[in-house]
């Protein structure tokens, strides 16, 4: 009996530790959310080059804090190309069913569009499928997981009045299958490069992707001398790329952007149940002077 009670008064004990991570996790989470600056408005990207009118249902972060979104707490590696970020109202950066628009500015020149019509997507998924394979060996090397393009979310889609690309990839880390990541690429061609719209989800937000996607590419657009139509052959370079090429690009580290948040939740939710602390400290060591702070925010170590 004796050996009954201490386990039961054990179990309390723990359950109650557990409990008491757990808010602190919480309160710690809140106060990062709090610390974002979200705008809305329009906003000038890229020094003019083009703007952004945040649509409605949506916020913005800028260039600064989207990429510590995506390094300081998401884990990625540090890029720093990111223009912003559009995120739902209603979401924050931490929330498990969130997404994001992650904004870029790639300027590879002028993109003809004259191979538009006659690419065989069903042959270039093969294509990129191999690759990506072949590539593995090298991503997991420098500790990354592998990747495994499972197939195309959503066709690609190119409009030519607006010249507009968009497709999506359905991507797999690791060798666990499920919540497997969608990596939703929009494309705005330009005079000298390209707009890049990348959602970043999970498979099951792809509905709520899809019904944004005009939303989203009608409030960005370029600035007057930089749109596609301001091409001028006599000094402006015209890229190597094709409409086929930009679809067939390298699946990118930070394609895996919100594949570190979707899991963590799951583990989280699994850890509650089992009421275990060790995410609960991983997640603590990993958030240690990480509330953004403006343009000195210090850097995390983990």
């Amino acid at each position: 009996m004796k050996h009954l009670y201490f386990l039961f008064f054990a179990f309390l004990a723990t359950t109650a530790a557990f409990a008491q991570e757990t808010d602190s996790l919480q309160l710690e989470m809140q106060q990062i959310e709090s610390s974002m600056k979200y705008q809305h408005g329009e906003i000038s990207l890229r020094d003019g080059i083009a703007k952004i009118t945040v649509p409605e249902g949506f916020k913005y972060l800028d260039a600064e804090q989207a990429e510590y979104v995506l390094t300081d707490l998401w884990g990625n590696p540090k890029s720093g190309t990111s223009l912003g970020m559009l995120i739902p109202e209603q979401y924050g950066v931490l929330d498990s069913s969130s997404w994001v628009f992650n904004i870029e500015y790639d300027e590879i020149g002028y993109v003809k569009d004259d191979d538009a019509g006659e690419i065989d997507y069903a042959d270039l998924l093969k294509t990129m499928q191999s690759e990506t394979l072949e590539e593995n060996p090298a991503r997991q090397k420098e500790g990354y997981e592998p990747i495994y393009l499972i197939g195309w979310a959503s066709k690609p889609y190119y409009d030519k009045e607006r010249k507009i690309l968009h497709w999506a990839k359905e991507i797999q880390f690791g060798e666990t299958e499920g919540n497997n990541t969608l990596n939703y690429n929009v494309r705005l061609l330009g005079r000298k490069g390209v707009l890049v719209l990348n959602a970043i989800a999970g498979m099951s937000s792809l509905p709520d992707v899809k019904q944004n996607i005009n939303l989203v590419t009608n409030s960005v657009a370029f600035e007057k001398g930089h749109s596609y139509f301001d091409f001028n052959p006599e000094v402006d370079d015209v890229a190597a790329w094709t409409i086929g090429g930009l679809v067939a690009g390298k699946i990118l580290a930070k394609a895996g952007f919100f594949v570190v948040l979707l899991k963590f939740w799951k583990v989280i939710g699994l850890a509650i149940v089992a009421a275990g602390s060790t995410v609960v400290k991983w997640f603590k060591r990993r958030k240690a002077n990480t509330i953004y702070e403006g343009p000195n925010h210090p850097e995390t170590t983990a």
